[in-house]
């Protein structure tokens, strides 16, 4: 059964309140979420061509929507097999690129799935981008490069959130993210 727009959306703020920001993995993600300037769109029975209208669609909107900080495309029933999403994570950022959006939007990665290029897959490190369902989530350039100014070591964040997540361990990573999905 395939859940309704509210209940994906719901567990995917959840996710993003109980992993995310709870463990600090984007000091900025808190910011957003309280301002309510993040907007979700559920893309049931998602097609790659489907996908990339979408894409092209959000890019619109946030062209001309400055109060929505950044977006997130979460794919309810698709791209459940990771290397399958990775096909579409691709393109995405082809288009991107295609479209002249470079330097203004990026696209970051998050699947249920997710591993790291040669990780192991129950590296605890990967669910740092384990999400409960399949999702490109669209940032805008400006953001992060105002986040750096506020943040000094804005690079550090991945290597601490890997450093984080292995020392809580595979088994701390898993309950915390499933219980998102409830």
């Amino acid at each position: 059964m395939i859940p309704n727009d509210d209940i994906v959306i719901n567990q995917t703020i959840e996710w993003i309140k109980s992993v995310v920001i709870a463990n600090n993995f984007c000091p900025f993600a808190n910011k957003a979420i309280m301002q309510n300037s993040i907007k979700y769109i559920v893309l049931h029975g998602a097609t790659m061509e489907s996908c990339i209208n979408e894409l092209n669609k959000e890019f619109l909107y946030l062209d001309t929507h400055e109060d929505t900080e950044t977006t997130f495309i979460i794919f309810s029933d698709a791209y459940s097999v990771f290397e399958d999403y990775l096909d579409v994570y691709d393109v995405a950022n082809e288009e991107l690129i295609a479209k002249d959006y470079e330097g203004i939007y990026q696209i970051a990665s998050f699947h249920p799935d997710y591993c790291f290029e040669g990780s192991d897959e129950n590296d605890p490190a990967n669910y740092t981008n384990r999400s409960i369902y399949p999702m490109l989530h669209l940032l805008r350039e400006a953001s992060i490069t105002r986040a750096m100014i506020n943040f000094p070591h804005i690079e550090s964040i991945p290597t601490n959130n890997i450093a984080f997540a292995r020392e809580k361990g595979l088994q701390y990573m898993q309950v915390l993210r499933n219980a998102c999905m409830k």
